[in-house]
């Protein structure tokens, strides 16, 4: 049965609405990319009177973009690896096993995604200086200690979403892995994790996402050579200028890794958010 011809032209109207919402800031942000420093500041114009990709090359001179970099990648693939491992372990346990404690565990990994990220932001810290006075291992300042803080807020969730994902799982498959001599780990990893692909991906991306933009920990949790690109993009804006072209293109040149990430995982991701949520 057709769809309503104002159905139809209601939802190609509304689409295209959306579709120029988000394509707007897109726009601009290239088109400002490719400006020089005097049209950026100047009146705005839909059309650049002239172009250039000088920009691109200045973001590399004018602050150590290619170190923060480096460190956003560590840090972020870091934690998205730890975040995955010890979830896939978590998730495993709650969904096939009966413990003592289990749904306490439960509620309690899902409630601290009540709490905002600030909250945790002085204890962090001060944990942080009193391990380093203690006993010399500098968390406050380095990478280690930033995967660490990401870890806090991206494993809850990262369990809580696996679990309902293994839960999709049919527990058959553990049974027959174990009729043919596997034991817990070897079902875990033989049979239930190729069968949770699309939600390990998920899980992955999210891990990856959340730590790649966060800016409130790593702005009071680094120093200079362990600084990220989320807090490195303020050094384009000094005391005497804005280099707004040059914020620009680091900002289309940082959003790479994420958008392809996502464009080719997509699939996964999709049906991982998608199972995860009908438990």
């Amino acid at each position: 049965m057709a769809a309503p011809r104002s159905f139809v032209w209601s939802r190609r109207i509304f689409l295209t609405v959306l579709a120029a919402f988000v394509a707007l800031p897109v726009f601009v942000m290239v088109s400002s990319s490719l400006k020089p420093l005097q049209d950026v500041t100047g009146e705005f114009r839909w059309i650049p009177s002239g172009l250039t990709i000088r920009p691109y090359f200045d973001i590399w001179e004018t602050v150590p973009l290619a170190d923060y970099f480096v460190n956003s990648l560590i840090v972020a693939g870091a934690a998205t690896v730890c975040s995955v491992v010890i979830a896939v372990f978590a998730a495993y346990a709650v969904s096939r096993y009966t413990f003592r404690g289990k749904r306490v565990f439960t509620v309690t990994v899902l409630s601290t995604q009540m709490f905002p990220g600030i909250l945790f932001l002085l204890p962090l810290f001060l944990i942080y200086v009193n391990i380093g006075n203690a006993t010399g291992i500098a968390l406050f300042g380095s990478r280690g200690g930033l995967i660490l803080t990401y870890l806090t807020f991206s494993l809850p969730f990262s369990i809580w979403m696996l679990i309902g994902y293994f839960e999709s799982v049919p527990r058959d498959l553990d049974e027959a892995a174990t009729v043919d001599g596997c034991g817990p780990i070897g079902a875990l990893f033989l049979v239930v994790v190729p069968a949770a692909i699309p939600g390990i991906v998920a899980v992955a991306v999210y891990a990856f996402m959340t730590a790649w933009g966060e800016v409130l920990f790593a702005s009071v949790m680094t120093n200079e050579t362990t600084r990220t690109l989320a807090v490195g993009l303020q050094g384009y804006s000094t005391q005497n200028d804005v280099y707004w072209n040059q914020i620009m293109a680091a900002s289309l040149v940082v959003s790479i890794p994420v958008v392809a990430g996502f464009l080719l995982l997509q699939r996964y991701l999709v049906t991982g958010l998608t199972a995860g949520a009908v438990k």
